[in-house]
């Protein structure tokens, strides 16, 4: 059976549409100007944005969505880190996703711009996301967050960057987190996974030429050297201690493995973690298709991962 006819029917009509790229630097500029379709705005959702300081010293972006009509109560928060294999993204590409979470879990979202490769290679961007977290929890009073429902979230790259940030908030002593959802995350730098040997159509937004040019521009003058968990999560020894953890990946994403991995690591160490593998999709695949059947099923997963972790009563009492 060829690779394509392995993709699921709704989707394989995106993917021969979404335009081929090369990824190195001299096509990065070009490749940061593709866009995926516009999403549904929610009208219930205030977005808000701040410059605070990042990790350089330098002003950084974060966006904060919250519901319009909200009382004097703390909400559960959430720090969102978009993807883009390192290299691309940028809050706003996510907005209506953080909108989704603020309308289906009724919390606070803080959406971080922080610096990408090759400009800014690691640590940079852990580093942002670091500081953002810190940022959040040191301005709970005035954003009004109930830090004992405190999450990270992320997808891909940003998948990558919130498994780092769970073992970098574990070790330095807080901030503490409720849970985290790596979605398809990026944490591997080796490349010697079955599903990234097997991953390789040119079509697809994310393959292993890609994921091998994205983690060495990444990495830079690391590249060579002892890759710290906080890197490459995947590297981490220990994962006791980490939050419960929500992910989903597809069969044919080239982070399957690394994913199926890591799920099974935290299980081994104790971590509460429910995980879901969606046949027929690559990278990204509800991104380029949002419409298609199963794509709806995944952002429904995920959205609805959230609503349950940071309600953990309204949860119980449901299920009662």
């Amino acid at each position: 059976m060829s690779f394509m006819n392995r993709v699921d029917p709704q989707l394989r009509v995106g993917l021969q549409l979404f335009p081929t790229f090369e990824l190195n630097e001299q096509q990065l500029a070009m490749v940061r100007g593709i866009t995926f379709p516009p999403q549904p705005r929610s009208e219930h959702v205030l977005t808000t944005s701040r410059m605070i300081v990042g990790a350089g010293g330098q002003d950084m972006l974060v966006k904060i969505y919250e519901p319009i009509e909200r009382k004097q109560q703390s909400l559960p928060g959430l720090l969102w880190i978009h993807g883009g294999g390192y290299l691309i993204g940028h809050p706003d590409m996510d907005d209506a996703l953080c909108e989704a979470f603020v309308d289906a879990a009724h919390c606070v979202v803080v959406s971080v711009d922080y610096r990408l490769a090759p400009e800014h290679p690691y640590p940079a961007a852990i580093k942002d996301c670091y500081a953002a977290l810190q940022w959040t929890a040191a301005s709970a009073d005035e954003l009004r967050i109930d830090l004992s429902r405190l999450g990270i979230a992320g997808a891909s790259a940003g998948g990558g960057l919130t498994a780092a940030l769970a073992l970098m908030a574990r070790d330095k002593g807080g901030p503490a987190l409720s849970f985290q959802m790596p979605l398809y995350p990026m944490i591997d730098h080796r490349n010697t996974t079955p599903s990234s040997h097997e991953i390789t159509d040119e079509r697809l937004p994310w393959n292993r030429q890609k994921n091998i040019t994205g983690w060495r521009l990444y990495l830079g003058d690391h590249a060579e050297g002892e890759i710290s968990p906080y890197a490459a999560a995947a590297m981490a020894d220990d994962l006791r201690g980490l939050p419960p953890t929500y992910t989903c990946v597809g069969q044919l994403d080239p982070f399957r493995d690394e994913t199926i991995d890591y799920v099974a690591r935290l299980a081994q160490a104790g971590v509460d973690v429910k995980f879901e593998l969606y046949p027929g999709c690559f990278h990204g695949f509800e991104s380029i298709m949002p419409n298609a059947k199963i794509s709806q099923q995944a952002r429904n997963g995920y959205i609805g991962a959230v609503a349950r972790a940071l309600n953990p009563e309204e949860t119980v009492m449901a299920a009662d």
